[in-house]
């Protein structure tokens, strides 16, 4: 068992708030964390995706109310959405008794956007806190490059094997096409999903164009953008927006497109270990990817994130506003003598950011001139979490 760093904030929100919804992708570890809590907290858990626990629910607004004295946990709540209104009014008659935080857990697998488009009416009752599958600061020290082949979802990362942590990855991405997604969108059509999702592992951190790689898939944009919208808020897919402040200059305006678990992308193309993926193209953008991923899940929500590029060749992997506005400009380079380009330098004089980072796969932290600093992974993660 590996401690989950969220543990601690999840409780805090069911001190504060009547509902708490826990999201992410499937087999992250939300039901792990949930029983968790269960184990602290003496709560009552049901499964939504078992026909005995919705059958309890025959009369959902009967059988909760006689639970109100406990945590209720809700697990996969986007498979029953008529709940959400039975869920406001026993909110709001606790409260009328004096009762105002910890009264439902929700699990599930949509991104906050959908799950609000159904639970409008917890508006006001309920946080959102999204739990990614394992990140740097979770895992030991020395697991770093295991964390960047086998991805973060615990049975990839757990398995005894580099064979066996591929095996589940590829179960994993054949049981979303050929069943999970469907749950979301009846029109999909599992082999062009497939084909566009290894498509977005070739091309992990580029600038696509949507319309050519529509062209490549066959289908009209229209159906990409559906299908690029569903991998996002299903916590597959990252759209890393550019920059948009005007400053004079021409920006780049597509977002970059990044698989956002490591893992995933390596089983799409087939690389099984560390050696097979050092010797792939992919190499670099994998490595860019796996780090823009776990620094954005360390920053977590108060941070807005970007990547910066001008037409004229100007560049930053990775600009991160946190709430003061001091802008940190991240580089990423996969190499034990990281030099940052010239675009990087010109880009950093246009946004003139507070700090200035090289991230790369070595330990020690040291300054490369121009108010730059190389640093690791794990202790860049360290400084944006605030420890």
């Amino acid at each position: 068992m590996i401690p989950r760093i969220e543990l601690a904030s999840l409780l805090d929100d069911l001190s504060v708030f009547p509902a708490v919804a826990l999201l992410g992708a499937r087999q992250a570890g939300k039901t792990t964390l949930a029983m968790e809590v269960q184990k602290l907290r003496d709560a009552l858990y049901l499964d939504l995706e078992s026909e005995r626990d919705r059958a309890k629910l025959a009369e959902p607004e009967l059988y909760l109310s006689e639970h109100l004295d406990r945590l209720v946990i809700l697990d996969e709540i986007h498979r029953v959405p008529q709940l959400f209104p039975v869920l406001r009014g026993l909110i709001d008659q606790r409260r009328r008794a004096g009762r105002n935080a910890g009264l439902f857990l929700l699990l599930g697998s949509q991104s906050p956007e959908l799950l609000r488009q159904t639970g409008e009416s917890l508006a006001g009752r309920i946080a959102y806190r999204e739990l990614t599958p394992f990140w740097v600061l979770e895992v030991p020290k020395g697991q770093d490059d295991r964390l960047w082949v086998r991805g973060g979802f615990p049975e990839s990362f757990l398995a005894e094997s580099s064979a066996r942590s591929l095996r589940w990855r590829q179960d994993f991405i054949r049981t979303y096409l050929e069943r999970d997604i469907r749950q979301f969108d009846v029109r999909l059509m599992p082999e062009t999903l497939r084909r566009l999702w290894v498509m977005l592992a070739y091309l992990q951190g580029s600038m696509v164009n949507v319309a050519q790689l529509a062209r490549n898939v066959d289908v009209d944009v229209k159906t990409i953008n559906r299908y690029l919208d569903l991998l996002t808020d299903l916590f597959l897919l990252r759209r890393l927006q550019p920059w948009h402040v005007n400053i004079g200059k021409r920006l780049t305006k597509a977002p970059k497109l990044y698989i956002r678990d490591s893992g995933l992308s390596h089983a799409l193309l087939g690389i099984e270990d560390r050696e097979a993926l050092l010797s792939h193209p992919v190499v670099g953008p994998s490595w860019e990817g796996f780090v823009i991923e776990n620094l954005l899940t360390a920053a977590g929500a108060n941070y807005q994130s970007y990547y910066y590029r001008t037409a004229s060749g100007a560049e930053i992997d990775l600009v991160l506003v946190p709430p003061d506005q001091r802008l940190w400009a991240v580089e990423i380079k996969r190499s034990l003598t990281p030099k940052p380009e010239r675009g990087f330098y010109i880009a950093c004089e246009d946004l003139k950011p507070a700090q200035r980072f090289v991230v790369y796969p070595g330990d020690e932290r040291f300054p490369l001139g121009h108010d730059t600093e190389a640093i690791s992974l794990r202790e860049l993660a360290g400084l944006l979490r605030g420890g």
